[in-house]
């Protein structure tokens, strides 16, 4: 448990620096009004909030997932781990159900995570903003709508990262199973990085449209009167206003922060469990055999491994 702590943090601190850029691009991209639309798409975003706000603009809300950052791949790989052994069996529909138990698990500091991240992202510069940072925005959300509103959007969550989880762990373990990554391999860190990168779109397109209402739903509210009284009334407004496209907006931007987000945090759990499991293999087996070191690790320590 301990070493999956450790490989989720690295993992984590990896993809969310090289992720959030995307992620800023996305939600913007989602929430924008329809009348009067502030962005023409994916390029024109991204140029908008360099040139308006900097580079630093990019990385609005960034304080909220690096804080809840520890908490969430310790309970994700963790979970996702020990579930897996747990059920005693490495199969394709083990490794989906340990990782839908991870995702479910995840979101009870997932959701409050995410809507900091949402209203910091969605936020007006210089003097007009609300709030100062992610601790700050959720205290202010927690005085004046309890703790309700500190988990708004929160079933939406569920339902989104159950599932998607489930895909996430899945793919990536029958991808490195069919490419046969093993250590010493040389090219087992692009390897890792395209199974890694792979998983994270497949998860993302299985419950994009899902994303697309627990944004909304997070931002509700934010700039004037409250729109939506749930999930199923929210996809109805949504659809009937902007048809069934409205449920891939900012998926672009998306699937581009997916690819690279991802292949940097599975490849670098992989690794650190690698090497990790490797040298308290090799620790151990020295103090009962007496004998001299040897390489690291025989086998691949996969996010996955029984």
């Amino acid at each position: 448990m301990a070493l999956d702590f450790l490989a989720g943090c690295a993992g984590g601190v990896a993809g969310v620096i090289v992720g959030h850029p995307f992620d800023t691009v996305k939600v913007r991209l989602q929430v924008q009004s329809t009348e009067k639309p502030q962005y023409r798409g994916t390029l024109h975003c991204f140029q908008s909030i360099i040139k308006q706000e900097s580079v630093l603009g990019l990385y609005k809300g960034l304080g909220s997932p690096l804080m809840g950052l520890t908490f969430i791949n310790a309970l994700v790989f963790g979970v996702q781990g020990n579930t897996l052994r747990a059920l005693g069996q490495d199969s394709p529909l083990n490794q989906f159900l340990a990782g839908a138990a991870a995702g479910a698990i995840q979101c009870v500091i997932c959701c409050p995570m995410e809507l900091a991240k949402t209203r910091l992202q969605l936020q007006a510069v210089g003097p007009a903003r609300t709030y100062k940072g992610s601790l700050d925005c959720l205290v202010q959300i927690y005085r004046h709508e309890g703790l309700r509103g500190i988990n708004r959007g929160m079933v939406s969550t569920l339902l989104r990262e159950t599932p998607s989880f489930g895909v996430y762990f899945l793919t990536y373990d029958v991808m490195t199973r069919a490419m046969g990554c093993e250590p010493g391999d040389r090219l087992l860190v692009p390897k890792l990085l395209l199974a890694g990168g792979t998983s994270g779109i497949t998860s993302w397109l299985s419950t994009y449209p899902m994303d697309v209402v627990k944004s909304r739903l997070q931002a509700d509210g934010l700039q004037g009167t409250p729109r939506y009284r749930g999930i199923v009334d929210c996809m109805r407004q949504s659809y009937q206003a902007e048809g069934w496209q409205v449920f891939t907006r900012g998926l672009a931007s998306t699937l581009l922060r997916a690819f690279p987000v991802n292949a940097a945090t599975f490849a670098t759990v992989t690794v650190v469990l690698t090497y990790t499991r490797g040298e308290e293999a090799q620790v151990d087996s020295e103090a009962a055999l007496g004998t001299s070191p040897t390489p690291a690790g025989s086998a691949l320590a996969q996010p996955s491994s029984l």
